[in-house]
């Protein structure tokens, strides 16, 4: 989701958002078409909020190296703080499998 989210900030930025709108979705609905059947299977050996959880993790360790590489934003600390509040979240929704 990334992608469909940012991408146009940068590739579409001189076109019309209605077409930068467009765009998106139809990624966005090739990266929903796999997401609804991971979270299905997924929902068999986690709960909602530990998938939720999980989810906001990957999205997190692929915006970063987007951000910076793809749309060439510097680098924060903050990032970093982020990480580090998330991996939180992670040990608090699993805690009771480890």
């Amino acid at each position: 989701m990334t992608f469909a989210w940012y991408a146009h900030l940068k590739e579409l930025g001189h076109r019309p958002w209605l077409v930068a709108a467009l765009v998106s979705w139809g990624i966005a609905l090739f990266e929903y078409l796999l997401q609804v059947p991971a979270n299905r299977i997924g929902h068999t050996v986690a709960s909602v909020a530990q998938l939720k959880i999980l989810q906001e993790v990957i999205s997190l360790g692929v915006f970063i190296p987007f951000a910076v590489f793809y749309l060439r934003e510097p680098l924060k600390l903050d990032y970093l703080w982020a990480g580090l509040c998330m991996l939180g979240a992670v040990y608090f929704m699993f805690r009771d499998r480890l």
